[in-house]
């Protein structure tokens, strides 16, 4: 039995953050028969980081392949120091390379960049975005692997469309720009046409309160849910039909491929990794960041042309098919084995 050690930042039932990889892989692959040492759930960074590298140390000896979630933000300096550290103690890493920012992060730090990525064992991408965005600058030793859910968890439901029910489900963080969803209800509501939007997500840094406010001050009527489990959001989607995404980056979002699971036709921002995710107009609806007219005449074509909104939300559940789990575990397997 081969035993992995994965670093990246554990949630937990008091954190105020939504599932990271960490949460949903790690079991996965303990389930395809992998014994799985992981760090860290230490708010404290320092903290965090010195768990993360006493993990790694205390399990040098019997560990075949360290994974780090590995982000352009933070997350990239453990990642960084986590590496080199796995180097010292002659460890095969492999990062999986997350967060649709991080192609600019190898121009922006390019040397720890190669140290981090050239000296891997593997990286692995989520997207083939971020797959051809190192291969452009010069990174080969990547692979496409791609996020993955377990499908017999989303129940496929067909919609009616007689209101515009839209679903927001993100961190309130302002690169997924909540505020946009906000300004779309108001927009709809302007032009008289029946609407609602509720948003699912946890706080990041106040975005939650900033959200609240927004919606005040619009004077529009806003449903906030906080942070909400797999299965309670996929419960609460049974009363909404549009998904809509405002994000300004973005790489492979989970969220929308279960919200394609779930049959919720999808309208997205046409940035980083999504239209590598969504065919525009066969599986999904793509329309520029920060474009309130393009969401609005995107949302409108859903609810006019419902026996063309029918065949993209039936597209969207095969594309979201290849994203099972059972899919998924035979590329890690080859990749592990």
């Amino acid at each position: 039995m081969k035993t992995i050690v994965y670093i990246g930042n554990k949630g937990n039932s008091k954190s105020s953050s939504n599932l990271s990889s960490i949460d949903v892989l790690g079991p996965l692959l303990g389930k395809s028969g992998y014994t799985i040492f992981s760090a860290s759930q230490r708010q404290n960074i320092i903290l965090r980081l010195l768990e993360m590298l006493w993990v790694c140390f205390k399990n040098r000896k019997k560990a075949n392949y360290v994974i780090i979630d590995t982000y352009s933000t933070l997350n990239f300096y453990y990642a960084y120091i986590v590496s080199q550290f796995c180097r010292i103690l002659k460890l095969k890493y492999i990062p999986i390379l997350h967060g649709g920012n991080l192609p600019e992060r190898l121009k922006t730090a390019p040397k720890l960049s190669k140290y981090i990525f050239k000296n891997a064992f593997v990286n692995v991408a989520p997207s083939l975005y971020m797959k051809s965005n190192f291969e452009a600058l010069g990174y080969n030793n990547i692979i496409n692997i791609p996020n993955s859910i377990e499908l017999e968890n989303y129940t496929f439901k067909e919609r009616n469309f007689d209101s515009v029910n839209l679903l927001w489900v993100r961190s309130f963080s302002e690169i997924y720009n909540p505020l946009l969803a906000i300004k779309v209800l108001k927009a709809l509501k302007e032009k008289n046409i029946k609407a609602k939007l509720c948003m699912v997500g946890p706080d990041s840094n106040g975005g939650l309160q900033e959200a609240r406010d927004f919606a005040k001050k619009l004077n529009v009527d806003v449903r906030f849910t906080g942070k909400l489990s797999k299965q309670e959001w996929a419960k609460l989607s049974e009363d909404y039909n549009i998904f809509i995404n405002t994000t300004n980056f973005d790489n492979m979002p989970v969220s929308v491929i279960e919200a394609m699971a779930l049959g919720l036709p999808v309208v997205s921002t046409n940035v980083g990794g999504i239209p590598f995710l969504i065919d525009n107009k066969v599986n999904g609806l793509l329309v520029n960041p920060n474009s309130i007219n393009e969401f609005l005449d995107a949302i409108n074509s859903l609810i006019k042309d419902q026996t063309k909104t029918n065949k993209i939300i039936k597209q969207a559940r095969v594309s979201a098919e290849r994203f099972d789990w059972k899919a998924v575990e035979k590329l890690w397997i080859k990749v592990l084995e």
